[in-house]
């Protein structure tokens, strides 16, 4: 029965998460979520909080995190917002800020939640390709577009644009609001969060997801002007003042206190992303530059589908996406040593037998 939905979710077309299976023997390599524990630290953090303070309701300002956040990243509390998970970052700033008159620019092939935020809150949209090697290239934005969005490093290439090139765009436009979403940006590529006080019409959005590997927490955040940060706290205390919950917080603000795992962490998924990538490469796949915490590659001798597929029923996922363009790569996270083991071994398997 649909007689009583609003007349717009007949024509939406939602956001199509990786798949979350139940069946035990998996080896997980479909949604980019990090093969390494979160810090002991963190988890203890949530252990405590997990008392009789629960019956209370959570601070709805999130004080305590954006003082943690302002003292890591060098900057003042009232320059970030915290929510529910990047997403719900998204989100909220798509509907408080990406309608701007001319549409909201971002690549085509992309972080697949972009379009769909812009149908959900009626945002002109205008998608531009990338380049014949699979980067962005901000000259093609059109130059009619009031916002524009792009993760760096792109997903689901990995190949991220040097900040620079963002730098020059934003000052370029400065009556464009400039989204950066740094989901992957701790995996070797640099930051634009440096600039938030120079340019009011940047904004950075981060998350725990996936460096700090705490997917499971949900929560993120956005850096920006006071005011573009007054523009996303409107929205949410419109919405839920009270998204980030007390066992959330105290995770997150652990898990940024503890640098030291961090940099070991970022740094073992980097050296295996170099092991993993030059195996592949060895048996015959073309892998782009990546500087996220997954790869982008294509057998240009085997169909990715079917490559998929094998492996499926070898009991490993990984990530294909079945549209022009990209139709021929599989995006593979970066798992822990012995699943890309297993994982290179189960390819050279299915190479070996299409091949016969």
């Amino acid at each position: 029965m649909k007689r009583f939905w609003n007349p717009f979710l007949s024509s939406l077309t939602p956001y199509v998460p990786g798949e979350q299976p139940r069946l035990e023997g998996l080896i997980k390599l479909n949604t980019n979520e990090n093969p390494y524990p979160p810090s002991a630290k963190a988890i203890e953090a949530m252990r405590k909080a997990a008392d009789d303070s629960l019956r209370l309701y959570p601070d709805p300002s999130t004080t305590a995190l954006r003082r943690a956040l302002a003292h890591s990243y060098r900057l003042k509390p009232e320059e970030i917002f915290v929510g529910n998970g990047s997403d719900e970052v998204l989100a909220f700033l798509f509907q408080a800020l990406m309608g701007q008159p001319g549409g909201c620019a971002y690549p085509a092939i992309s972080y697949s939640f972009y379009p769909v935020y812009c149908q959900l809150y009626g945002i002109d949209t205008k998608p531009f390709e990338l380049s014949d090697d699979f980067s962005i290239d901000l000259a093609k934005v059109s130059h009619e577009a009031g916002s524009l969005i792009l993760p760096n490093p792109n997903a689901p290439t990995g190949i991220a644009l040097p900040v620079e090139a963002i730098l020059e765009h934003a000052r370029q436009h400065p009556q464009r609001l400039v989204v950066v979403d740094e989901a992957y940006v701790d995996f070797g590529a640099a930051s634009c969060l440096p600039f938030i006080n120079e340019l009011d019409n940047l904004m950075v959005v981060q998350t725990l997801s996936k460096s700090r590997a705490l997917a499971g927490l949900r929560v993120g955040f956005a850096f920006a002007s006071p005011d573009l940060i007054e523009a996303l706290e409107r929205v949410k205390n419109s919405f839920n003042s009270y998204t980030v919950d007390r066992v959330a917080m105290a995770g997150a603000i652990a898990a940024i206190e503890d640098e030291a795992w961090f940099e070991a962490n970022r740094a073992q998924v980097m050296k295996s992303r170099k092991t993993l990538s030059d195996a592949l490469q060895n048996i015959g796949f073309e892998v782009l530059d990546s500087k996220a915490n997954f790869l982008f590659v294509r057998h240009r001798s085997h169909d990715a589908a079917k490559l998929a597929q094998g492996l499926r029923q070898k009991n490993i996922l990984d990530r294909h996406f079945a549209k022009a363009g990209i139709d021929q790569f599989l995006r593979i996270s970066i798992g822990d040593e012995d699943q890309c083991q297993a994982l290179i071994l189960a390819l050279q398997i299915l190479i070996s037998a299409e091949a016969a």
